[in-house]
């Protein structure tokens, strides 16, 4: 049984540990409101851009004239699997739903006997995928200096990938991230980008469209944006997703500290009192002996 010493070191320092998860906890909450924000406003130009995307790509759909970013490679042999998770821990199971999605869906097309290659988007998914599948690594992405996300940091990263599919590496490319719904709903999701594949909500607005130039033309101009704005959508989508995520973490962190110091507490205010008892007991018996 711990003395009152112990015990008495071992509660001050949950009380510093509790002070400091409810700090990031703060944090996180102030972070999350500017994240989910961003998330948001970037929705309606997502869904609005890929209804057009889809329009374009139906008309043009099946035509020799297509681009290769429309109509593939024409071989799914060779997946590029980027994996987006965050730079830091302490967001719960974040990390790990990301991790785990992307190993299973590497697992089935290695069984397939296809190729994988992996490219990293932070360095937490980078670390929990190592281990099994880091053989497969070809890059990654270190957005640690990131300070607020922008469409350039977006572009950098497609850039890389569609350099990557113009020299051929690979044939079909998938991004992993979470989708935020609320603080303790984050849904991760898996999103081919290459070929492209657009989702359109099913309370869209429909709109038919004469183009000039060509649609082929236009395609070839907008396709490389529209990798763009599906990695920068899933950056901000990520991004409010680790904050709520830390967010609820570390909220239970702290109740779970409080709960601890409350235990410590009445096991400390027990044993001083049978420290006392003993003493009183061991002075009675010694007037008694006198």
């Amino acid at each position: 049984m711990p003395n009152l010493k112990d015990l008495k070191n071992r509660i001050a320092s949950v009380k510093s540990t509790r002070k400091i998860t409810k700090a990031m906890q703060m944090v996180a909450a102030a972070k999350l409101r500017r994240a989910q924000e961003a998330a948001e406003a970037s929705r309606p130009y997502t869904e609005r851009f890929n209804a057009v995307m889809a329009g374009l790509a139906a008309g043009s759909a099946g035509s020799e004239a297509a681009p290769k970013l429309l109509s593939g490679t024409g071989s799914d042999q060779v997946h590029l699997l980027i994996v987006m998770t965050a730079e830091r821990g302490l967001c719960g199971g974040f990390n790990g739903n990301i991790a785990k999605l992307a190993k299973a869906h590497a697992k089935k097309l290695l069984a397939a006997g296809k190729t994988v290659k992996i490219l990293t988007v932070g360095k937490k998914g980078r670390d929990a995928i190592k281990r099994d599948l880091g053989d497969h690594f070809v890059g990654h992405v270190d957005l640690s200096a990131v300070k607020r996300l922008g469409y350039i940091d977006a572009q950098g990263i497609a850039k890389d990938v569609l350099t990557r599919f113009d020299t051929a590496e690979f044939d079909i490319a998938t991004i992993f991230f979470a989708r935020f719904e609320n603080v303790v709903t984050q849904h991760p999701t898996a999103q081919q980008i290459i070929p492209a594949k657009f989702e359109v909500a099913e309370d869209a607005e429909v709109t038919l469209y004469d183009y000039e130039p060509s649609e082929e033309e236009i395609l070839a101009d907008l396709l490389p944006r529209g990798v763009a704005t599906a990695i920068f959508s899933a950056l901000l989508e990520n991004a409010a997703s680790e904050q709520g995520a830390r967010m609820s973490a570390m909220d239970n962190a702290t109740r779970n500290a409080g709960e601890m110091i409350d235990k410590l507490t009445i096991q400390y205010n027990r044993s001083r009192q049978a420290v006392i008892t003993n003493e009183l007991i061991e002075i009675i018996s010694g007037a008694e002996a006198l």
